[in-house]
């Protein structure tokens, strides 16, 4: 009997199943160019029936014969009704494509929400894209603690950023073989020895999520070999919002001091632009003082920022964002610096330095959006950033050794205010047609002023050179440099522009297209200026000096007595072009064609052949104490690529990217003008000549879950006439730049791992669990060749002799590993927490090539840990808590010793320094 009633209700249930219908489809994403939509909530209205789509954008419900509406949401944008009719056994197939609004889903039970700034949402788009990418988005960012564009793209495979300075290095490349860019339009530098931006000058707080393209896209400028890093900032497209937040930061080193100094003139919040005195030669004018000032090395932020949508007419969404902040940190450092190491490992310059730091960083942006309708849209994006570097440094011992305190004693103190003002404007928009036919077009404007106001330099020597240690300080006069103030302006302008028209063509049944047709054009015009004056201090009466009270000697009283008189380079006060800074000015304008076919081969198989064209020209114009002339090059440039990738299945692809680039020498590189640093100078190479770059990328990937990958590349680089630092035969080893040999060679694999260990879902509560671990390590193999009669036939004047035949590429590390676990619990009541644990390897590399029998100057390698803690109370309130570096390694520099006659020589340290550990605590509050 029990037998029969359950086979009679198994037969009715089977019979009343195979009644049902199946509503299925696919849902699009028209915000990135109707990319499946993973994670989209389909619900029937009016009913508890619904799902969310997969990570293909597929989703099926059944349901009994009938009538519904179909309710298609995703957080932040539209929502859809679908009225629709189903039968007994029918599949119903109902696509749709999502576009961003304004408006709050209505009448939608939101199962899951996913933000575009997501790692899961950009795996995806890393997934499906036939371009081999790599993204960092604002929840990793956020997740690693990560308060600048440096230190976040410095977390992804193969780049590390170099201590002391903002250059990255992408697969054992500087920052000559780098870009970058905002929003797909090119950015200026903000420091005439870089090519590019500094990326730490951009907050992350404007950050939607960084992509890093290092496999060369046709669509960027061929002046490419390592990466082009590409910022994309936050567009508002949710409901109101408001949100404010502060914090505080401590370095450890900073508060250890029992007093923390930085110089006169400066303000606390790093807008300050201290010109040069009127008539500074005939008499004392200046009004800030030598004297060092006392700070509370304690730092802190600030931030404000909102955003809201609007409807505009009965298609269109306005949307703006709108975001203000301040921080401000302080470090000190302490340790060996020396310089001039001889081939018997001996230094000519020989000193212990304290070093006090201060940086600021204000960023102000708006964000407009302006979705005409569903077909057009366009964006309107303005940023102002001033970043400022205060550093206060002191030098004591031997100042040099044939001249100068040469048995320790010596002084020497340099105050430095650096100030970037950079103000980007763009304006973006993207048309569609037809369903075959898009345009693409940016423009932007951007204006930098990189500015070095009231440089302070003093150095002293012992009065008796016999008793260093015990004998008073008296203002040294060896040299007339040794005692100056140095004004710095420079400005950067450039106008871009990018255009692409592309048609889709080869439909196929299911109305999606097998290929399409890429053609446009884009052009940048930058044009550079550079002044420097240094007003130097030629000292005529050697006084006895008191460190804490300069200002007690360098004062009109001892002008009057003719203690020293003030000069430039020029002359002095009756040299009729004496306050004539030195200049160099110069315009690169970069005009370029590109075109390309997209085309599925097969239901696997993706490529994309493009070329690109590029007529360059780089005129300098150059007026320096050194020589005054000009340089006018121009070149055309022909750079196919071509890029490919095969779904192995849903799961695993294979790509292929190779590809023909160039790079460009920079003007500082190229001006014949004279930086002067403590223990070191540069000069610029008038006969510098542009490098070519052949690139190769295998990939192989696999997305075993959503959130997740494995993945392993293969890369390798040709460089013919690679430009690089090096030493050149004079009798203060200045370092200049040439085209140091035939060819250099670059191989590597980068492997990356994110799992996630745990992942764990209440749905009764809503309660989630995940913990997550990822991996990324590079292993890289360069060698170049090194040619020194290449360099002095190409160089008439300029002698270099390198100590090998070969060698490394400077700035590459043979290893490198970033690896972070993360735990994040979300609760009841919108609660949740975050802890994160981020650590950092990079083995020993190249700073600067050996020259003249000494070896190679040698970074040595440096593991770091970060860990990060962030708890929401509620929808509301949020703290934060971040203790970054806490191993504090040491940082340090090697002069590798020599073979000197069959005598290995020791490897001297000229460099050595601890950071401290940076401590941090954050509150925000979202209205």
């Amino acid at each position: 009997m029990k037998l029969r009633f359950l086979l009679l209700t198994l037969f009715f249930s089977v019979a009343l199943l195979a009644q049902n219908g199946t509503v299925t489809g696919t849902i699009l994403d028209k915000e990135f160019n109707n990319e499946p939509l993973p994670f989209a909530n389909i619900v029937i209205k009016g009913t508890k029936q619904g799902a969310s789509t997969d990570e293909n954008g597929k989703y099926s419900i059944s349901l009994k014969p009938g009538n519904y509406t179909l309710v298609i949401g995703y957080l932040g944008y539209e929502t859809k009704e679908i009225p629709f009719t189903i039968k007994a056994n029918e599949k119903k197939v109902i696509n749709h494509t999502l576009e961003a609004s304004g408006v709050q889903l209505q009448d939608v039970v939101i199962v899951q929400t996913v933000s575009k700034e997501k790692e899961s949402a950009l795996l995806q788009e890393q997934q499906k894209a036939v371009e081999i990418k790599q993204s960092i988005g604002a929840e990793e960012i956020s997740k690693k603690g990560i308060s600048d564009v440096a230190a976040a793209v410095a977390k992804t495979s193969g780049i590390s950023k170099q201590e002391g300075s903002s250059d990255i290095f992408v697969r054992g490349l500087g920052d000559r073989y780098n870009s970058t860019t905002m929003n797909g339009l090119p950015l200026p530098s903000n420091n005439p020895s870089t090519k590019n931006m500094s990326l730490d000058v951009f907050s992350t707080d404007i950050v939607e999520y960084i992509g890093i393209d290092k496999t060369f896209n046709y669509k960027n400028y061929g002046d490419f070999a390592g990466a082009n890093v590409d910022i994309v900032s936050k567009t508002y497209k949710g409901s109101g919002m408001i949100e404010v937040g502060s914090g505080m930061n401590a370095n450890s080193n900073a508060i250890s001091q029992r007093k923390f100094y930085l110089q006169d003139g400066p303000n606390f919040h790093g807008f300050s632009n201290e010109p040069i005195p009127n008539d500074p030669l005939s008499g004392y004018n200046f009004t800030t003082s030598w004297d060092k000032q006392a700070a509370t090395p304690v730092g802190s932020s600030l931030y404000l920022r909102g955003g809201d949508s609007y409807s505009v007419g009965s298609n269109g969404k306005l949307s703006l964002f709108l975001n203000a902040s301040f921080d401000n940190g302080y470090n000190f450092k302490e340790g060996i610096r020396r310089g001039g190491v001889s081939v018997q490992s001996i230094a000519k310059k020989d000193f212990f330095r304290k070093a006090y730091e201060y940086q600021t960083s204000s960023n102000a942006m708006a964000n407009l959006n302006y979705k005409i309708n569903s077909n057009h849209n366009i964006k309107w994006n303005t940023m102002y950033i001033n970043s400022t570097s205060q550093k206060h440094e002191e030098f004591t011992g031997v100042i040099d050794i044939f001249d100068a305190a040469p048995d320790g004693g010596g002084f020497l103190r340099r105050s430095t205010f650096e100030r970037t003002s950079l103000l980007i404007n763009q304006l973006l928009g993207n048309h569609t047609f037809s369903d075959r036919i898009n345009f693409d077009w940016g423009l932007s404007y951007n204006m930098m002023n990189n500015l070095i106001p009231d440089r302070m330099q003093n150095t002293f020597v012992p009065l008796d050179n016999d008793n260093p240690n015990t004998s008073p300080l008296i203002v040294s006069n060896l040299n007339q440099s040794d005692n100056h103030r140095f004004y710095q302006d420079m400005t950067d302008d450039e106008v871009a522009g990018n255009f692409t028209l592309s048609y889709k063509f080869g439909k196929t049944a299911d109305d999606t297209y097998k290929g399409k047709f890429i053609a446009g054009y884009s052009a940048r015009y930058k044009e550079i200026n550079f002044d420097a004056t240094q007003l130097n201090f030629r000292i005529n009466s050697q006084e006895i000096i008191d460190i804490n009270n300069i200002d007690g000697y360098f004062n009109q009283n001892s002008y009057n007595l003719n203690y020293f008189t003030i000069q430039t380079f020029r002359g002095n006060q009756f040299a009729p072009n004496a306050l004539e800074p030195q200049n160099y000015n110069g315009q690169q304008i970069v005009s370029a064609g590109f075109g390309a076919i997209e085309y599925q081969f097969t239901p696997k198989l993706f490529v994309i052949a493009g070329f690109r064209s590029e007529y360059i020209i780089q005129d300098i114009f150059y007026n320096t104490s050194l020589k005054t002339g000009k340089k006018l090059s121009d070149t055309m440039e022909y750079l196919p690529s071509l890029t490919a990738k095969y779904e192995v299945n849903e799961k695993q692809n294979i790509k292929l990217a190779a590809s023909k680039t160039y790079t460009l020498p920079q003007f500082k590189e190229r001006a014949p003008f004279l930086f002067e640093e403590v223990g070191q100078s540069y000069i610029g190479n008038e006969n510098l000549y542009s490098s070519t770059d052949y690139n190769f990328d295998l990939k192989w990937e696999y997305f075993p879950k959503n959130g997740e990958v494995v993945s392993f590349t293969g890369f390798g680089k040709y460089i013919q006439n690679p430009i690089n630092q090096a030493t050149i035969a004079s009798a203060t080893n200045d370092i200049s730049w040439v085209n140091s040999g035939e060819r250099a060679i670059g191989l590597g694999l980068e492997g990356e791992l994110r799992k996630n260990i745990i992942s764990r879902e209440n749905n009764t509560t809503g309660e989630k669990t995940n913990l997550g671990f990822g991996l990324n390590v590079s292993y890289l193999y360069t060698t170049q060749d090194l040619d020194s009669e290449k360099v002095i036939r190409e160089n008439p004047g300029m002698n270099v002799v390198f100590t090998n035949q070969d060698s490394r590429l400077t700035g590459a590390s043979d290893l490198l590993v970033n690896s972070d676990i993360s735990f994040n619990k979300e609760f009841k009541n919108n609660k949740s927490l975050t802890a994160t644990l981020a650590g950092g390897y990079f083995s020993d590399r190249i700073y600067a090539l050996g020259v003249t029998g000494k070896g190679d100057l040698v970074d040595s390698e440096v593991i770091t840990l970060d860990f990060i803690l962030k708890y929401n109370v509620n929808k509301n309130i949020a703290f934060g808590l971040s203790a970054k570096n806490l191993t504090d390694p040491t940082i340090e520099r090697n002069q590798q010793g020599a073979n000197d006659g069959g005598t290995q020589r020791p490897d001297v340290v000229v460099d050595s320094y601890k950071k401290g550990r940076n401590f941090s605590l954050s509150m925000k509050y979202s209205f």
